[in-house]
């Protein structure tokens, strides 16, 4: 089956980086051919590439993936320098950081020494001669300028940490963001090396010629999945059922609709993946066993789902309670095959965000997880379909899926990083109150 690796292309460019759509088959094609590509069809064997052409694309798609995962390993290298204690800019801001709590206690210091002074003139008997009133003033004055200038000492000492701990945190979003953009540009060259060896493989396992096209999978926005009852936020070492419906809005019965379900976690930083902490389970309506969603994210087919239909889904979410405190996304799509051997799905995933608590936390009650701000931008891969030939293959014959599976694991990376970068310019802003 030779669709999937074209549909985790395309999709992988649609999370990353839009603009390699146009290098790519898109996901969903148009097989309608114009007035201008009809006498072209009467040829096919002219449109294909010759055997040396699809080596040497092969080769250079190799070449581009191996620098890409030389670029990622230094901008890990450079990630892991920027983050050690011992990064300058780090040293730097410890510096700054004591110096502040100097400054602070010197102020504290000359503060009590005016309240001492000023009690030894409020103390002065009636008796006192002039000189030694006149000294006590004097003690008084010099210990009033002494707090005014340990005051300003501490205002400086404390812009000093500011200024620190910003260009610190300014060094480390930009290192992140630098892994993030070299990570993407890894998966693209993966997907794009993927493409080209399975185009070449094939080529030489027909003899340079092409075989007939398949069937292809289209989008279908009308076959919809909708979460309710997953809370906002999940407390580790605790589990959480929730339903997953699944609705046939066509005016046509899908012989075969595959429920799709897969979760991202990561720990406050967003740099560290939590997926093997948290766990996905289902169960039908027919059977009150839990089953663990599978290592490729689907549920047992729903078979059929009559037009305007619609099944639920039991799910439970289950954080471990060794779960780090963080953040999580639940995706959830669906895909169609009928016997006739048409298919296809969501043309989007729906992305259910929550926090993860700590152990033993209370959060009270809380609001439903909302859809929305992660979904995923697949439009360029629709936008570009009508002007592309068909995939080939059938994905009906294999029941294997579309591309959800690589939509959600490119996007749950996306947010992983995003999270990262995000937590730190958060941590940076709080950092200027309090010079952590």
């Amino acid at each position: 089956m030779k669709i999937r690796p074209v549909l985790a292309t395309a999709v992988a460019a649609a999370v990353t980086m839009p603009a390699l759509l146009l290098s790519v088959t898109p996901a969903f094609a148009d097989d309608k051919p114009s007035a201008q590509t009809q006498d072209r069809t009467q040829d096919k064997t002219q449109d294909k590439p010759s055997i040396a052409e699809l080596e040497k694309a092969a080769a250079a798609a190799q070449a581009t993936y191996d620098d890409a995962v030389e670029a990622e390993s230094a901008a890990k290298a450079a990630l892991e320098a920027i983050l050690s204690d011992t990064n300058p800019l780090a040293v730097a801001a410890k510096a700054a950081e004591a110096a502040a709590a100097e400054a602070a206690t010197a102020k504290v210091d000359a503060d009590k020494a005016v309240v001492d002074a000023q009690a030894v003139v409020d103390a002065l008997p009636e008796t006192a001669t002039e000189e030694e009133k006149a000294s006590a003033a004097t003690k008084l004055t010099e210990a009033k300028a002494d707090a005014e200038t340990a005051e300003e000492a501490k205002a400086a000492a404390d812009a000093a940490v500011v200024e620190a701990v910003d260009a610190r945190d300014d060094e480390r979003v930009a290192a992140v963001r630098k892994l993030g953009q070299a990570q993407k540009a890894t998966k693209a060259a993966l997907a794009d090396k993927t493409a080209a060896d399975e185009a070449l493989a094939k080529a030489k396992e027909e003899g340079g010629e092409g075989g007939e096209d398949g069937e292809d999978c289209v989008p279908e926005a009308r076959l919809t999945t909708v979460v309710t009852g997953l809370p906002s936020t999940v407390v580790a070492g605790t589990k959480v059922d929730f339903k997953l419906r699944v609705t046939n809005g066509t005016d046509k019965t899908m012989d075969k609709v595959l429920p799709f379900a897969y979760v991202h976690a990561t720990d406050r930083s967003g740099l560290k993946s939590t997926d093997d902490l948290v766990h996905l389970q289902w169960s039908s309506a027919s059977s009150s066993k839990w089953k663990t969603v599978d290592n490729k994210h689907y549920m047992d087919a729903i078979s059929p789902l009559k037009a305007g239909a619609h099944a639920d889904i039991k799910m439970r979410l289950k954080v471990d309670a060794s779960a780090p405190a963080g953040n999580g996304i639940t995706f959830v799509a669906g895909d169609y095959f009928n016997d006739n051997g048409t298919c296809g799905g969501n043309p989007d995933l729906e992305g259910y965000e929550f926090l993860i608590a700590a152990a033993g936390s209370k959060p009270g009650k809380v609001d439903d997880a909302k859809p929305g701000t992660t979904r995923p931008n697949t439009s360029d891969v629709k936008a570009q379909s009508s002007a592309s030939r068909p995939v080939s293959g059938s994905l009906a014959a294999t029941g294997s899926s579309s591309a959800m599976p690589q939509l959600a694991l490119a996007s749950g990376a996306a947010v992983a990083l995003g999270g990262g970068a995000v937590f730190l310019v958060r941590r940076r802003r709080a950092g200027a109150g309090s010079h952590a």
